[in-house]
């Protein structure tokens, strides 16, 4: 058994015994394999070092209360891979390939899933980058993808624990750029907006639209949601934020589970009145409940800075109930592991 304080873990890189591995060359992936090392070797011209040709998705692993073990929606994080490999000029991961070698990594690293009621999980990073000899702007000769985990804890500090937000000055990603394909360069630009919301003890910046700086679209490295007086999901609808798995399941159990009317729209930055609560969200932060956000001078304060309100919290336990097997899940959601080590 590993010696791990579960309940003590954050969102970090623990090195784990097995990551899987292809190559693409020639027009074909390899069959992949596991291995313990956790050091790649690419060429020194790899277009993922020098013009950003890579992209990474994110998703965990959850361990049931009988012992087994839970993916949640992992089909959908192969999706989302292949429309960033698309925009990006790489070749798409086929589905099964990706949902084999996410499957194998929780398998090989199964004492690495932390036990149920710990409230960590474990993390999947699955990425896949240009390599080969390459100098000019072009598409890689060669491609690498991976799959590695460790278990983490909460992303946002205090877990389900309102926390502040400022309006940031920069822009995450451009009109028509690559804010909706989950690609290194949107994280990039964020680091420095993100220190600086930080620094001045925020938990990270609100983005708004590049167009016209006048609606939210992004919390961070999270998608925002709010809930109005009158019971609607919110959440903002562009063609530069990030499509978020966990958004797109919360606006169905907003729907189909507690009968609101779930929107994806414009959130205005100059109509925060009329939502009762707000939240980020995302495969890492899970559900964060936004307790204010700051713009300029102005300070708007949603359900409270010292409580979650009481919609953001059902709907947290819904979701969390399903990826943890203690809720009914919708038809396909759930992907059970199979592992060496019988419950």
């Amino acid at each position: 058994m590993v010696n791990i304080k579960w309940e003590e873990l954050g969102f970090n890189y623990i090195k784990t015994p097995f990551r899987y591995i292809s190559h693409w060359k020639n027009g074909q992936w390899d069959e992949g394999q596991l291995t313990e090392d956790n050091m790649i070797t690419i060429n020194e011209g790899s277009t993922s070092l020098h013009y950003g040709q890579e992209c990474f998705e994110g998703l965990k692993a959850y361990r049931r209360k009988d012992g087994k073990i839970n993916l949640f929606r992992p089909t959908e994080n192969a999706k989302r891979l292949n429309r960033s490999a698309q925009r990006l000029q790489m070749p798409a991961v086929p589905e099964e390939m990706f949902i084999d070698a996410v499957k194998q990594v929780v398998a090989a690293n199964e004492e690495y899933v932390p036990p149920y009621g710990t409230g960590a999980t474990l993390y999947l990073r699955p990425y896949l980058i240009g390599v080969g000899p390459n100098i000019g702007v072009s598409p890689a000769p060669e491609y690498l993808f991976s799959v590695f985990c460790m278990p983490v804890g909460p992303y946002f500090k205090g877990g389900l624990t309102p926390s502040n937000f400022i309006v940031s000055e920069y822009d995450r990603a451009a009109p028509f750029g690559t804010g909706a394909a989950k690609v290194g360069g949107n994280y990039a630009a964020s680091l420095l907006p993100g220190q600086h919301a930080h620094d001045r003890n925020f938990s990270d910046c609100i983005y708004l639209d590049p167009a016209t700086h006048t609606k939210i679209e992004e919390v961070g490295s999270a998608n925002f949601f709010g809930i109005t007086h009158s019971n609607q999901f919110i959440t903002p609808k562009s063609p530069s934020i990030l499509p978020s798995i966990t958004k797109y399941s919360l606006l169905y159990l907003a729907h189909e589970r507690f009968g609101m009317e779930a929107i994806e729209g414009d959130v205005c930055l100059d109509e925060l009145d009329k939502f009762a609560e707000a939240g980020a969200c995302g495969t890492a932060a899970v559900i964060s409940p936004i307790a204010g956000i700051q713009n300029g001078d102005d300070f708007h304060v949603f359900y409270s800075e010292t409580e979650t309100g009481p919609v953001t919290r059902k709907l947290y336990e819904e979701l969390v109930g399903i990826q943890f097997g203690d809720v009914e899940a919708p038809k396909g959601w759930v992907v059970e592991v199979e592992t060496k080590v019988k419950s």
